[in-house]
């Protein structure tokens, strides 16, 4: 059914880019399904997959009886003479061959089987890497997007609520009770937020184009994401306390199979050493041109006959190949390989303890991001609280336009910052999943 689904949404996609009028509305679990499905990484990932699976046939095919015929046609110009005139030979010449071999024991191939599949198990790993790294990507470019919408909002809103103060202060300052100062500090507050809005809306449309590469999305289709940021909020309480289990890191996996493909590489090379037996058969059939001529004493008789003399011999037998003296290249080759077994543990370890860092790291700032939110939400109430009293104060003529500048301006910081803690969480959870390997 999920195939089903990308295909439809894929070729609502192809029309949408032809009529370039409706929105590609997306929400998380869509994006991330069409990612896993379209994206070249993945779709490269998995022909590796089914590479290795021909590969492993290709040895197993040397396993597999082997069948070979051949032909030889031959015309003789000059016949390899005797003594009086006697020739040997025939002027013309055939023969067809057909052979067949067994392999009945052939240590060499059963180990490069085994090899064959731990390269197909660890190519099916690095396509799960591939997999969890592109969620990573889809999931915080997602929630940057998110991030972006929302500050987008709050500084709109921000906007709006000092044009309506700029405008205020005006009718004031026009009726004598503000002073030249205070309209001129709300226009330059007003003033400043314009950068902020357009860097804003600049760095939406850079994120999207992100996003839409991501999903292997033509340009030229618009994207909209269904969610918003706050949606969360009450999701992340609910999160339990995270766990750090390195067991499924995709890395660590990786040299671990590294290592077990190494030593059967060792395996194979001591198979190299190993007798091999086969079963072999030949049949051949071959014919000459004869002439003969009867004008001889005993028969008195003249004539020549022209004939073909065909002959059909087969042979089987057994063929057993013992190797005694390489030039002791696979002793060199094994102590090769012992050496790169060594390498890989002295990497794992090292990369145990870095995958430990990473993942303590992300989990405190996990903690950090979620003691953030508390914060910012008491924050949030606390600056909006100001800003009401200190409009209140202004308008009664007992506070400042300062006052209410400064108030506006942390309520607006106090939103964004809210907002930043609740992405700060969303992108840790995602980077904590990718170093525990979750998909």
């Amino acid at each position: 059914m999920k195939k089903i689904f990308i295909a439809i949404l894929f070729t609502t996609i192809s029309l949408g880019a032809q009529a370039q009028t409706d929105t590609l509305r997306l929400d998380l679990q869509t994006a991330l399904d069409v990612a896993l499905s379209e994206n070249p990484t993945i779709k490269v990932a998995d022909m590796e997959i089914r590479r290795f699976d021909y590969v492993r046939r290709e040895t197993m095919g040397n396993h597999l009886p082997q069948l070979s015929v051949g032909g030889q046609y031959t015309f003789n110009i000059i016949q390899q003479e005797m003594s009086k005139g006697l020739s040997l030979g025939a002027d013309m010449s055939a023969a067809a061959t057909g052979n067949l071999t067994l392999p009945l024991f052939a240590p060499a191939v059963y180990a490069g089987l085994k090899m064959n599949r731990m390269q197909q198990e660890l190519a099916v790993e690095q396509a799960r890497a591939s997999r969890i790294d592109l969620s990573n990507s889809v999931k915080k470019a997602f929630f940057q997007i998110l991030l972006l919408e929302k500050s987008h909002q709050v500084l709109r809103q921000s906007e709006k609520t000092i044009g309506e103060t700029v405008a205020n202060t005006r009718t004031m300052y026009d009726a004598g009770l503000a002073s030249e100062y205070d309209l001129l500090t709300a226009e330059v507050q007003l003033s400043n937020l314009q950068p902020s809005i357009i860097q804003t809306e600049n760095g939406i449309a850079i994120a999207i184009q992100m996003f839409k590469m991501f999903l292997s999305i033509p340009e030229n289709v618009p994207v909209a994401l269904d969610g918003v940021l706050d949606d969360y909020r009450e999701e992340l309480y609910a999160r339990p306390e995270p766990v750090i289990d390195l067991t499924g890191n995709s890395e660590m996996r990786q040299l671990e199979y590294q290592q077990m493909l190494t030593r059967q590489q060792i395996r194979l090379t001591n198979a190299a050493r190993l007798p091999s037996l086969a079963a072999y058969g030949q049949v051949i059939v071959s014919g000459q041109d004869k002439t003969i001529d009867f004008a001889d004493m005993m028969t008195g008789g003249a004539g020549v006959i022209n004939k073909w003399w065909w002959q059909n011999p087969a042979t089987a037998g057994f063929q057993i190949s013992i190797p005694i003296l390489s030039g002791f290249k696979n002793n060199a080759h094994v102590r090769q390989l012992k050496n790169s077994v060594a390498q890989i543990e002295l990497q794992k370890d090292y990369l145990r303890q870095a995958k430990e860092v990473e993942a303590t790291t992300a989990v405190n700032n996990l903690m950090s991001a979620r003691a953030t939110m508390f914060a910012t939400e008491k924050t949030v109430a606390q600056a909006e609280k100001a800003y009401s009293i200190s409009r209140t104060r202004f308008d009664a003529g007992a506070g400042t336009m300062l006052e209410v500048n400064q108030a506006e301006l942390a309520v607006t910081q106090s939103r964004l910052n809210h907002s930043q803690a609740i992405y700060d969480f969303l992108a840790a959870e995602a980077d904590y999943n990718k170093t525990i390997g979750k998909e």
